[in-house]
């Protein structure tokens, strides 16, 4: 059964559903109220927003209230993502369905975590401070973004290469909630060093095609978010940079399970490969 935890999340990331409602009402051209609701909608979510976060606030504290508010904040980049994306014009519309599905990432990651391993579960979960790395990647990805918009936007209007992007990150969302799914308790945001008595080799479900299809999935994932924007000089850089960061995560991780199951993952590794392009692992 889902913890409190996850169920509070859930209700927290669900919380801008009512603005998206009154919003898809005036998209749709249905009369709600007496205003032209396109023209106020920022100020109705800013207002909410705010409202929102002042009620969790007040009724909640400590824990909770740090999962809260990281749901409310994750809730409403992926509902203003889905306004950027409806109601600005073409050459800014991709930008809202990269924050849906940045959004949705780094949500989607804690609340699998309290469904398959809630004994790990906390703020980290959520990987919003990954790494510093992280970080300086994303906001490279935004300035690009932007700087082309300014000087070739219509560089940003080739729609089937956002397409793509998305069909990539979609796939590689799957993939990798899939595997922390199949995992369940064996799986972890953290390498582990040291083997637990109920850590099992998982070689079934979707491990039977890669050895680490949470990493591929990462790795597909980050690819294509820069396809959604279109962005060509940080498609490469991310290929680059993703690729030695899983190369030597992998390394690392295959160091420790050949460790804890020996034989069984020598077996394992030559049956199935990572998942991710030219990474071998770590061989014997």
């Amino acid at each position: 059964m889902l913890l409190y935890e996850g169920k509070l999340s859930i209700l927290c990331f669900l919380s801008p559903t009512p603005i998206l409602v009154l919003s898809l009402f005036s998209y749709l051209g249905i009369d709600t109220i007496f205003i032209e609701i396109d023209e106020i909608i920022w100020w109705i979510l800013l207002s909410y927003g705010i409202f929102t976060n002042l009620i969790i606030h007040i009724l909640l504290t400590g824990y909770a209230y740090q999962v809260a508010v990281r749901a409310v904040f994750l809730g409403f980049v992926f509902a203003s993502g889905l306004l950027v994306a409806f109601l600005l014009p073409d050459s800014l519309a991709t930008f809202g369905w990269y924050m849906c599905v940045m959004a949705f990432f780094h949500y989607s990651e804690f609340l699998t975590i309290a469904i398959t391993n809630p004994r790990t579960l906390s703020i980290d979960s959520y990987i919003l401070n990954h790494s510093n790395e992280y970080i300086i990647a994303a906001i490279t990805s935004w300035a690009e973004f932007f700087i082309e918009v300014y000087f070739f936007p219509e560089l940003k209007v080739l729609r089937p290469v956002s397409y793509v992007g998305l069909c990539l990150c979609v796939g590689g969302e799957c993939m990798r909630k899939l595997a922390m799914l199949t995992a369940q308790g064996n799986f972890n945001h953290v390498v582990q060093s040291v083997r637990r008595s109920d850590h099992e080799l998982v070689t079934h479900g979707v491990y039977r095609f890669c050895r680490h299809p949470s990493y591929a999935g990462w790795f597909y994932w980050s690819m294509g978010t820069q396809m959604i924007l279109v962005n060509p000089f940080c498609f490469v850089a991310y290929i680059l940079v993703s690729w030695k960061f899983m190369n030597d995560r992998i390394t690392v991780e295959e160091l420790t399970l050949l460790n804890f199951f020996e034989d069984k993952y020598l077996e394992y590794q030559d049956r199935v490969g990572t998942g991710l392009p030219f990474i071998r692992g770590y061989r014997l």
